[in-house]
């Protein structure tokens, strides 16, 4: 849920929620300067999340179910979802993978490729997705995004 700055108060007391509670969360998207994964539904995010480590997703929207590989379908790091948004919903697919340091700050800092916040498995459904001739260490770092949750 995003609720706009004015209304977070009244919001976090209405729902019993205390922001002092919450577990701040970094994220950094990356992509071509002109958006070309974005207009491809293809997400590429990598985030910081305090007191629990580093994440990488990969993620297509709108994604069909059926013409994905059983291969990818039957990995546990592969799940689909429904996301609810005015107007109507979109079926999206995700692979996460959960980092060891080196971590995304290290990466965002230029010490190491962008590649390595991602699994073999999670640079192959990048390459399978994304516009050909783009590849993980030739996105820009979009970001950080921070938030609590």
């Amino acid at each position: 849920m995003t609720v706009p700055m004015s209304d977070r108060s009244k919001t976090g007391a209405a729902l019993g929620v205390d922001p002092l509670d919450g577990q701040i969360r970094q994220a950094y998207y990356f992509d071509t300067p002109d958006l070309a994964l974005n207009q491809r539904g293809h997400v590429v995010r990598a985030r910081r999340v305090q007191g629990k480590g580093d994440d990488s997703v990969i993620e297509l929207r709108p994604v069909v179910p059926e013409p994905l590989s059983s291969a990818l379908r039957g990995s546990p790091n592969f799940g689909v979802e429904v996301d609810a948004m005015p107007g109507g919903y979109v079926c999206s697919g995700s692979m996460k993978h959960v980092l060891e340091p080196p971590n995304v700050k290290d990466a965002v800092a230029g010490k190491m490729p962008i590649r390595k916040l991602y699994s073999k498995e999670q640079r192959a459904l990048c390459a399978e997705h994304a516009p050909e001739g783009i590849g993980l260490d030739d996105l820009a770092i979009l970001g950080p995004f921070s938030y609590s949750r």
